[in-house]
C-alpha cells in the first residue's frame, strides 16, 4: 500500500501544475518531521529531546541574526515546514484555493515566485520585527515557521488580480474574493494587539503585501519573476551539463508586455493578425467576466481549456 501511495505521489508531482507540486512538498516534510518526532519520543520516555528542536530549527528563520547568517537557507526551508496539524491543513486549502486563482490568471510559471518570494519577505519582516520590537523577551531564542506567508502572498495576488472573482464558502454560499482575503488581513492585524504568534502575524502581512505589490508591478509591465525563473532555469541547466547556460527558447522568455493583455498566437507560432487578436482578447474577457460573476465551476470544459491556455502564453 505505502509503495503505490508513493507513487501516486510521484507521479502527481511529475505531471501536476506548480500549486500540486508546493502542496506536496509541504506534506511530505510534515509527515518526516512528525514521523521523526515520534521515533525520538519513543527512545526518550515519551518526552521530546532538546536534539529534535535542534534538527527542526536548523531549518528555521530565527531571531538571532547570527542563526540566519549561518544557515542562510533558512528564508526558503521555513516557509515548507510545519507541526501542528490545523497549521498545516489550512495552509494548503488555502494555497490550493489561491494559488490555483493566481495560475489560471497570470501562469502557472507565477506560482512558485510569489509562494517562494512571498515568504521570503515574510521571513524578513519577523526577522527585522523580532529585534526592533519587544514582543519577545531580550535573549529569549525565537524561531519562525510555516506557509502561512507565502500563502498570504498569493492570497493578496488573487484578490488584486480579480477582487470581484465569487468563491462559494460551506454554509455562507458566494463570497467575492476581496471579502474573503480581507477577513483574513483583519484577523492578522487584530492578532497583533494579542501575545500568541505576534512574529508570524507580522510575517503573514509582510508576505500579503509582496503579493500586492507583485501584481501590481505585474499590471505595470514589470515581472518580478523572471529573475526567479531564470535562476530556476540557469541551475536546471548546469544540472543537465550544459554549464548553466539559459536556452534562448526558453518558454518563459517573452517580450515584456503586460500579462493582462495576452497576445493571440496562430498554430505555428507566428504573431496572428489584428482580427485574431482582437477576437482572442474578447473570448478572454468574456471568460474572466463569467468567473466574476458566476465562479471558475460556470465554465464549460472548452472555456477552461481555452483559459488554462491563454495563461501560458
Amino acid at each position: 500500500m505505502l509503495a503505490s501511495i508513493w507513487e501516486d505521489v510521484k507521479r502527481e508531482f511529475g505531471y501536476g501544475n506548480m500549486v500540486t507540486r508546493i502542496i506536496i512538498i509541504n506534506v511530505v516534510l510534515f509527515v518526516f518531521f512528525n514521523l521523526l518526532k515520534v521515533a525520538l519520543r519513543l527512545g526518550n520516555e515519551w518526552e521530546v529531546p532538546e536534539f529534535y528542536d535542534s534538527i527542526f530549527h536548523f531549518f528555521c528563520v530565527g531571531k538571532d541574526w547570527f542563526h540566519n547568517v549561518t544557515h542562510p537557507w533558512v528564508f526558503i526551508s521555513a516557509t515548507f515546514l510545519h507541526i501542528g496539524i490545523w497549521h498545516i491543513f489550512w495552509n494548503m486549502i488555502l494555497l490550493y484555493w489561491f494559488g490555483k486563482i493566481v495560475g489560471d490568471f497570470i501562469g502557472n510559471h507565477r506560482v512558485l515566485p510569489i509562494y517562494i518570494l512571498g515568504g521570503l519577505v515574510g521571513a524578513l519582516t519577523f526577522f527585522i520585527t523580532a529585534n526592533l520590537i519587544p514582543y519577545i523577551p531580550a535573549g529569549v531564542p525565537a524561531f519562525a515557521h510555516g506557509a502561512s506567508a507565502g500563502v498570504l502572498a498569493m492570497a493578496l495576488a488573487a484578490a488584486t488580480i480579480s477582487p470581484d472573482y465569487s468563491m462559494r464558502l460551506i454554509l455562507i454560499g458566494e463570497v467575492k474574493l476581496k471579502y474573503i482575503v480581507g477577513a483574513l488581513l483583519l484577523l492578522d492585524l487584530v492578532a497583533l494587539g494579542g501575545n500568541s504568534n505576534t512574529g508570524g502575524h507580522f510575517a503573514h502581512l509582510g508576505g500579503a503585501l509582496f503579493g500586492f505589490l507583485f501584481v501590481r508591478q505585474l499590471q505595470n509591465g514589470s515581472d518580478w519573476s523572471e529573475p526567479f525563473n531564470g535562476f530556476l532555469d540557469k541551475i536546471k541547466s548546469f544540472f543537465n551539463g550544459d554549464g548553466g547556460k539559459r536556452q534562448t527558447n526558453s518558454p518563459r522568455k517573452r517580450k515584456r508586455t503586460s500579462v493582462f493583455s495576452n497576445v493571440g498566437r496562430n498554430a505555428k507560432g507566428n504573431q496572428a493578425s489584428d482580427t485574431d487578436v482582437m477576437g482572442f482578447q474578447e473570448k478572454l474577457d468574456s471568460i474572466l467576466d463569467k468567473i466574476r460573476q458566476s465562479g471558475m465551476d460556470s465554465l464549460t470544459d472548452a472555456e477552461k481549456a481555452f483559459l488554462k491556455n491563454a495563461s501560458n502564453k
